[in-house]
């Protein structure tokens, strides 16, 4: 039943609203396709790992079946690959990098956030970067306006993603100085984390600007956004796709990527969904742990 629930939640988001702009559709780049391992020329297909609460990028219609501006990056690389991109939803980002690692997915088109740990078992070929904000109800009540106003306040985060992470640290920052911890609330998705703000199960959500943005937009002004322009515990904060680490499939995904990014595809995903505050100028490997080679 809850699964029910959030994904009928997820369709209600994104039911009507974005114009179903039509896209340049992409010629097959032979050379490219030659690049691809041998598998997948054989089979025809890649199989892209999701965990399909990720608006606007990723927005599960189905177990199979995603919507958004991932979405449409995703087809567009098929197109120029010359494979059919197939998506499969599993819970959680942890099921997805594990999944990754274990060879059952070839890649997630993400975005998912890029961070040094992370490049260890990974490869990132980032396209996006991000910023992470609070989700609020209206009038913020709890007065959290930056990372410092958390302690002893109920703050949901995604499960095993990065802000779960500086929100603990931040908790521990908290009782070193005498206040009250944070009490984390980890959910497995977006819209289950939105609901508890709603609720007022929890004082706030802490999460990435572009899906909160999505969400708050849909609320009917009952949630509004706090902390933007903060660092928030973070720094340049990349996130794109990722692939088995040291793999001869990644340098294909970016020089893909490249090419959508220089034939104009690219932007003009991103402006159909709304994220042209995250566009990168270029995709880059790992920016995460190269941040000299930031586009």
């Amino acid at each position: 039943m809850k699964k029910r629930l959030v994904a009928l939640f997820c369709l209600a988001l994104s039911g009507g609203a974005l114009a179903d702009d039509a896209l340049p559709v992409q010629a097959l780049d032979t050379a490219l396709h030659a690049k691809l391992p041998q598998d997948i020329q054989q089979s025809g297909r890649i199989i892209s790992v999701n965990n399909g609460s990720f608006p606007p990028y990723e927005i599960a219609t189905s177990t199979h079946s995603l919507d958004g501006a991932s979405a449409d990056l995703a087809q567009a690389l098929g197109q120029l690959l010359g494979v059919k991109i197939e998506h499969a939803s599993v819970s959680g980002l942890s099921g997805v990098l594990s999944g990754i690692n274990s060879g059952r997915y070839q890649m997630a088109i993400g975005p998912i956030g890029d961070f040094p740990d992370r490049e260890q078992k990974n490869d990132f070929i980032d396209f996006v970067q991000e910023f992470v904000v609070f989700a609020v109800p209206k009038g913020n009540p709890a007065a959290i306006n930056s990372l410092i106003d958390t302690c002893g306040k109920r703050i949901a985060v995604m499960a095993a993603g990065s802000a779960e992470q500086v929100i603990r640290k931040q908790s521990a920052t908290c009782v070193a100085a005498g206040k009250a911890p944070v009490t984390v609330a980890s959910f497995t998705d977006q819209p289950t984390s939105v609901l508890a703000v709603r609720s007022g199960r929890v004082d706030a959500f802490f999460s990435s600007q572009a899906p909160l943005t999505y969400f708050v937009a849909q609320t009917n002004g009952q949630l509004e956004l706090s902390g933007q322009g903060k660092a928030n515990g973070f720094g340049d904060l990349f996130q794109g796709s990722v692939v088995p680490k040291d793999s001869p499939f990644g340098a294909v995904v970016l020089e893909a990527y490249q090419k959508l990014f220089a034939n104009g595809t690219y932007a003009a995903i991103m402006k159909k969904w709304h994220l042209q505050d995250n566009m990168l100028k270029a995709p880059g490997r790992n920016l995460a742990s190269n941040p000299g080679a930031k586009p």
